[in-house]
């Protein structure tokens, strides 16, 4: 795949009011940080990294950021991306620094392949507990995601972090004792069900008919 890259510019004012015009304008605020260097405040044009951003697998992106007007460039990815939950528009971006030859942890959604032979001719219920893992690779290393097949499950049977398989030159970070998903029996399922509803504190205090 071709490198991203996108053209930014300095933002010079910053502010609750300039960054709404800038947004009007179809400007995305943004920051970069990271690298041991200090915060740069920069706009983005939202059209652009849109289409980039469709083009692009996994949540872990690697832009090559280029500064407007200038020979300065950097490789960063998306840290935070805030959105508006009405129009789903871009608000704000955090972009960190990286280094390409220098590891970064980062989360790599799990996706399940196949259906488990529990599920299917024992009538067990799938529980998917984990569904991201946490990793550290090269950034342009990093998996779109991690696919594990579950066909193969029977009822009672789970599948730890440490047993998913890693593309090569990553490495996994979160424990590998933690359960990714499992199968249960619908007994048990329900019983878990009811346990949960016998649980349920009791009122303190009550209206006048209690």
């Amino acid at each position: 795949m071709s490198e991203l890259v996108i053209e930014v510019q300095n933002r010079e004012k910053i502010g609750k009011n300039h960054n709404r015009r800038l947004r009007a304008a179809g400007e995305v605020p943004a920051v970069v940080y990271g690298s041991g260097l200090d915060p740069a405040t920069i706009q983005v044009d939202r059209k652009s990294i849109d289409e980039l951003l469709r083009k692009t697998e996994g949540d872990n992106p690697v832009f090559l950021l280029k500064l407007a007007g200038t020979d300065k460039s950097r490789h960063c990815m998306i840290r935070e991306l805030l959105t508006d939950p009405i129009t789903g528009k871009m608000l704000h971006i955090d972009f960190q620094r990286i280094d390409l030859k220098k590891e970064v942890h980062v989360s790599v959604h799990v996706e399940l392949q196949g259906t488990p032979v529990g599920v299917k001719t024992d009538g067990g219920i799938l529980d998917f507990v984990t569904r991201e893992l946490e990793i550290w690779a090269l950034p342009n290393s990093i998996p779109p995601r991690l696919d594990l097949d579950v066909s193969g499950l029977h009822v009672g049977q789970h599948v730890e972090a440490g047993q998913v398989e890693l593309p090569e030159g990553v490495r996994l970070e979160t424990e590998p004792e933690r359960v990714v998903v499992s199968i249960h029996g619908k007994a048990a399922a329900e019983e878990e069900v009811e346990g949960d509803e016998l649980d349920e504190p009791e009122r303190i205090g009550g209206g006048a008919e209690e």
